[in-house]
C-alpha cells in the first residue's frame, strides 16, 4: 500500500503529540492525553448489525484503528499485533475492545467486515456507518484517508493513516501510535491504562 501525505501527517501528528504528555514512567506509544477529544461515535457495529456508539464500551480500554477489509499489509498485520497484545492479556482481555472503523464501507459491507475481524481475537469488533459519521469519525481524531473508485487506466485504490488510539475506561484519549510491532510495550501500556481506573 502506497501512503504518501497521510502517512507523513500521522507521523508528524505523534512527533507533535509527543510533547504532551507526562507523567512519571515512560510509555511506549506516544501520550496524548489532554490533546484529544474523548472517545465518541454513532456506528453499526458488523458483529451484529447493532448501532453502537461509546456507550457501549465504557469501563472498558478501547484501542480504535481505522482501515479496510482489502488492505494487503497494514490492516491485517496492526490487528493481528493487537490480537497478540489481547492474547498476553489473559482474562484482563475482556476488558478491552478493538475497535476496527473501515475507511472503504462501500466494499466493506456489514457481512464483510464482520466475516473479515472474525479471524482475529473475539474483542475486535468492525464498525461501519454512513459517509457523513465516518468523516466525522475522521475529522474528530484527525485520521487522513482517500477512496479512489476505479476509472479507466486508474485501478480502486485507498490510502489511510496508520494511527492506533488507545482509550482509557472513561473514554479518554491516552495513546496513540503508529507503530503496533511492539507487542510486548503495547501490552505494558494497555496494562497500565486497564489498572489506571
Amino acid at each position: 500500500m502506497r501512503f504518501g501525505l497521510a502517512r507523513l501527517g500521522a507521523l508528524a501528528l505523534c512527533a507533535w503529540l509527543a510533547a504532551c504528555g507526562g507523567g512519571d514512567k515512560p510509555w511506549h506509544a506516544t501520550d496524548i492525553t489532554g490533546s484529544m477529544p474523548k472517545l465518541q461515535f454513532r456506528m453499526q457495529r458488523a458483529n451484529d448489525a447493532e448501532i453502537v456508539s461509546e456507550q457501549n464500551y465504557r469501563g472498558r480500554v478501547v484501542i480504535l484503528y481505522f482501515g479496510y477489509t482489502h488492505c494487503p499489509d497494514l490492516c491485517p498485520t496492526t490487528l493481528a499485533n493487537l490480537s497478540a497484545v489481547l492474547g498476553k492479556l489473559d482474562t484482563q482481555a475482556y476488558d478491552v475492545a478493538v475497535l476496527f472503523v473501515t475507511v472503504d464501507p462501500d466494499r466493506d459491507t456489514q457481512p464483510v467486515l464482520a466475516q473479515y475481524v472474525r479471524g482475529f481475537a473475539k474483542q475486535v469488533e468492525g464498525l461501519s456507518g454512513p459517509p457523513n459519521g465516518l468523516l466525522a469519525l475522521t475529522r474528530r481524531y484527525r485520521v487522513m484517508y482517500k477512496v479512489t473508485k476505479d476509472t479507466p487506466g486508474h485501478p480502486y485504490t485507498v490510502m489511510h493513516s496508520n494511527s492506533v488510539f488507545f482509550f482509557d475506561r472513561a473514554g479518554t484519549a491516552r495513546l496513540v501510535t503508529t507503530d503496533t510491532g511492539n507487542v510486548a510495550g503495547i501490552t505494558e501500556d494497555v496494562k497500565r491504562l486497564l489498572s489506571s481506573n
